[in-house]
């Protein structure tokens, strides 16, 4: 017989440290974005990390990344895993469903010159 002991709330705040962290351990993300792209820059405070947009629709999580790649990665690849690694993270460490993982390639981490 299970009781219902009260209620679990998970900030969205919580929610993008999680996707931020997946994101950061995917090899070929050099750094999540400092700032969001766009108009969202002028609407912190609701709850994003640096470079991660959460919504939550439905009791469901839908996330915006905003990363940096290396150069000599295959983007399209690195998007997917990107994405599989974040939707399963949530999942995992949340329980909560994903809707979708929106993957934002802001810039290649330029290559330092060492000619010299």
């Amino acid at each position: 017989m299970e009781r219902k002991l009260g209620t679990v709330r998970i900030s969205p705040h919580v929610l993008a440290t999680v996707a931020r962290l997946a994101a950061l351990s995917v090899p070929g993300v050099v750094r999540v974005s400092r700032d969001v792209s766009g108009v969202e820059r002028w609407f912190k405070g609701r709850g994003d990390v640096s470079g991660v947009r959460i919504e939550i629709i439905d009791d469901a999580v839908s996330v915006d990344l905003y990363v940096v790649a290396a150069p000599d990665v295959n983007l399209y690849e690195l998007g997917r895993t990107i994405q599989s690694q974040v939707a399963r993270a949530i999942k995992d460490m949340v329980g909560m469903p994903v809707l979708a993982v929106n993957v934002h390639i802001e810039d290649v981490a330029s290559v330092p010159d060492n000619s010299d």
